[in-house]
């Protein structure tokens, strides 16, 4: 899975840098004073920049210019006046979204920044990390949703997508332009297009619009190497082009990889442009100063969509909510320029509140296991067919291949203390004794740790010549998810510790030794099946094991939040797409073009593809009402009609599947087709976001005018209330009645309005029913009374139906208590 070596990776290097790192640091400061933004004037010489909520930046305005030229010298002045030339350096000016700067300073300067007058906050910067086809067919859009938009070859047209990632490989075939038809200008967006260092030619091609790169926080923390992280937008890691082709990649791309073809891939809006903002690095992720300043350029440069696979490592515990940070507080801003957000929701589950993803303002994705499942099988002498994965040919069929295990094929007996039974060196086996013969190998926690991988044993299998391979699992963590591999040549690996306890007795019964151990005669035998071909299933979605889990958080102490997060489930586990030959990210997949990986980092992207379509039908929408027409036409049934099932771990070293809740889907499971035509959308803006920050319990007011520069004088007497398209109530008592209001987005219609939750909590709404005219919007209220007090959350929902075919569905979580 794509996080789970890249973490222990990060942990490392924060346990280093608390050894190693020089006393100075990077420190996130805002300042007194409106970013461009919501700035309303009131300044002699600078007019009003402020946009209303949902409205986009006027980028190519002398007055936007003007007052960001202003901002950037009143934070040069700060700096100049507390510190002398030299003590410092400014990383980034922040004057779009958030007003403040990035600044690499020592602990005793922050803090003479926190005391010195105009001062908002300052914030010490934290990493953050990568959240890591047959996917359009399998959401319906080839048929249900291309069509309406004029054809794949019109799906997205004119829609900016921005990845704030690990940058792109420009001459990947899923992002050139040579046999579409030629993209034309696009006036609206003013991004920049650096020029590749080593070969002087432009990232951008008309399908990329813009590409820079973001790396001075990086820098200043001493772990940026140009040499091996590109300063530049190249990826050189893999996750940003595998995240950009899942959502805007040209359509119909062959997916070949190890001169074998699966498939053909395309994005969920193939002909949206790309814009790249690449603020991660393969060898330490990423740092929030560069992220924010990704996003802040972003947003100036006029991408209609956002898409961020990335997320903090734990709630930032430099504020008190995880509502209101730099990072957070950015998004907010880009919210308000009518910039639509996905980010993946985490890759920490499935144990409770390990979701990373916290804000209403951000559409907060979980990864779903789609209806492809590669499957093979390993034959055995005696008949046994064990079960397994690899995505490989099959041995010569009707015909089966004696078996040798590494331990036994060792050209010295001191070769044993480098870990022969891995194959990953082929130089320590006799090549004479494997020819010809399947190899086995043993899956080891060398596996685990990345120091070992699959693709470098079907190389060793291969330089010796040998038919085949098997490499079997002898124990296992509970949960432990394994992948299949593209490898090239006939090879499986055995999962279930039974089968390969199964395997390795029969090689022991077969095989002939002497008295001290050696080999004799080697007399077990088998057969690969073929694994190249996906089985599909019915039972589909399901979410993946991996994939962050709710309830919501509002603080670092882990107390629950009356928001429903995540939002929204989409495809993430077992994604085909493009990749970069220079990644390192995945070892099996070094050199390759495509790569097959997991995560909500590629469940996010298939989200800001589909909002993209969305907003090219509906271009005038909110970013509220795109994400409430996703989650009001998701889905919580599988393809056969069942509840969604939700991976779980068992306690052993098997998966087991429980029914879901929302808090493993949100709503449900994404439909585009259905979330273009909604009937009704639950919209909110600016003011309702902040509305939601000033009635959450436990946030300074003096907190959130730091971020916003706002005065808490809208409240909505509860959180609960914000207008989204869930509820949440984490603490219930007696009797709460919440309130929704639904705006009509197609033509006149009566809804009728039913709900159903768990016994443990009564609920009612009310009106029974409402007629709703084009454009207009009405209340209706849900009220919810505990029964009785189970310690634990129930789950319901109301659908609001119409008669004219639509069905507009809200999850209800609740927990009641007695006091």
């Amino acid at each position: 899975m794509v996080m789970r070596t890249v973490e222990s990776v990060f942990k490392v290097m924060i346990l280093l840098g608390v050894l190693v790192i020089a006393k100075s640091e990077v420190y996130i400061v805002t300042i007194e004073g409106e970013p461009v933004v919501s700035y309303k004037g009131g300044i002699d010489g600078f007019e009003a920049t402020a946009v209303e909520s949902d409205e986009k930046l006027d980028v190519t305005s002398d007055l936007v210019t003007s007052y960001s030229i202003h901002l950037e010298q009143r934070h040069d002045t700060l700096l100049e006046t507390l510190f002398d030339d030299g003590n410092y350096k400014k990383l980034y000016s922040y004057k779009h979204l958030i007003n403040g700067f990035a600044v690499h300073v020592s602990p005793e300067q922050a803090e003479m920044l926190r005391r010195a007058p105009g001062v908002k906050s300052v914030d010490r910067d934290w990493k953050v990390r990568k959240l890591t086809t047959h996917t359009p067919q399998f959401l319906g859009l080839p048929t249900g949703v291309w069509p309406t938009g004029g054809g794949f070859d019109r799906a997205g047209e004119e829609i900016v997508i921005g990845f704030v990632d690990s940058g792109i490989s420009p001459n990947h075939p899923s992002f050139q332009n040579k046999n579409a038809e030629p993209y034309g200008p696009l006036p609206k967006y003013r991004g920049k297009c650096e020029v590749d260092p080593a070969t002087k030619k432009s990232f951008c091609n008309g399908k990329i619009v813009g590409a820079q790169h973001f790396a001075a926080a990086a820098t200043a923390a001493g772990v940026f190497n140009p040499s091996v992280d590109f300063a530049s937008p190249m990826d050189g890691d893999g996750h940003g082009s595998h995240t950009a082709a899942i959502a805007a990649g040209n359509n119909g791309i062959p997916v070949q990889v190890q001169g074998y073809e699966f498939g053909k891939a395309s994005g969920m809006a193939p002909r949206a442009r790309i814009a790249v903002y690449k603020a991660l690095y393969r060898a330490f992720g990423g740092f929030v100063a560069d992220v924010v300043a990704a996003i802040d350029q972003a947003v100036y440069d006029g991408v209609d969509i956002l898409n961020l696979s990335v997320g903090p490592n734990s709630p930032p515990a430099t504020t008190k909510t995880t509502f209101l940070n730099p990072f957070d507080a950015t998004l907010l801003s880009a919210v308000k320029a009518g910039v639509f957000v996905a980010q993946a929701a985490g890759n920490e589950g499935p144990m409770p509140k390990t979701i990373v993803s916290y804000s209403p303002w951000i559409a907060s994705v979980a990864a779903a296991v789609d209806d492809r499942r590669y499957k093979n099988h390993l034959t055995l002498g005696n008949g046994k067919m064990l079960a397994g994965m690899g995505l490989s040919p099959s041995t010569s069929p009707n015909q089966k291949f004696t078996m040798v295990a590494a331990n036994d094929v060792l050209l010295d007996s001191s070769a044993s203390k480098f870990s022969p039974s891995d194959c990953q060196a082929p130089e320590v086996l006799n090549g004479n004794m494997v020819k010809g013969n399947i190899l086995l190998c043993g899956y080891s926690f060398n596996f685990v740790s990345g120091s070992a991988c699959i693709k470098k044993v079907a190389q060793t299998a291969k330089s010796l010549g040998a038919i085949g391979f098997v490499l079997a699992v002898e124990n296992a963590s509970p949960g432990t998810k394994f992948e299949p591999v593209p490898v090239g040549m006939p090879g499986i690996l055995i999962t279930d510790v039974k089968n390969s306890m199964d395997l390795i007795d029969y090689y022991n019964v077969s095989t002939i030794r002497d008295w001290t151990g050696r080999v004799k005669s080697f007399k077990a035998i088998g057969s690969i099946g073929e694994g190249l071909e996906p089985i599909l299933y019915k039972s589909a979605p399901m979410v993946a094991l991996f994939s962050a889990r709710g309830p919501n958080i509002k603080d670092y102490k882990f107390q629950d939040a009356d928001l429903l997060k995540p939002d929204i489930l989409a495809p993430g586990s077992l994604i085909w797409s493009s990749w970069s030959a220079n990644g390192t990210d995945e070892a099996n997949y070094e050199g390759e073009n495509f790569a097959m990986i997991s995560g909500t980092s590629m469940a996010a992207p298939h989200i800001a593809g589909i909002a993209a379509l969305i907003k090219q039908k509906h271009p005038h929408w909110s970013p509220a009402a795109i994400k409430s027409a996703l989650m009001t036409t998701s889905s919580t049934l599988d393809r056969a009609e069942r509840p969604i099932l939700a991976e779980q771990n068992s306690g052993s070293d098997t998966m087991t599947f429980v029914p879901a809740t929302p808090f493993d889907y949100g709503s449900g499971h994404v439909n585009p087709r259905a979330a273009l035509d909604p009937g009704l959308v639950f919209d909110a803006g600016y003011e309702d976001y902040l509305g939601f920050l000033c009635t959450t319990p436990g946030i300074d007011s003096r907190e959130i005018g730091n971020y916003t520069h706002r005065p808490c004088n809208y409240t909505l007497g509860h959180p609960y209330n914000l207008n989204t398209p869930s509820i949440t109530v984490s603490h219930l008592v007696g009797t709460q009645t919440v309130t929704r209001t639904v705006t009509n987005v197609d033509e006149e219609e009566t809804y009728t309005i039913t709900a159903r939750m768990a016994p443990a909590i009564a609920i009612e709404t009310s009106p029974p029913a409402m007629t709703i005219g084009p454009g207009a919007s009405q209340k209706f209220t849900v009220t919810l009374t505990v029964r009785s007090t189970t310690g634990a959350y129930s789950f319901g929902e109301v659908v609001l139906k119409g008669n004219r075919g639509h069905k507009v569905r809200m999850p209800v979580v609740a927990n009641g208590y007695d006091r």
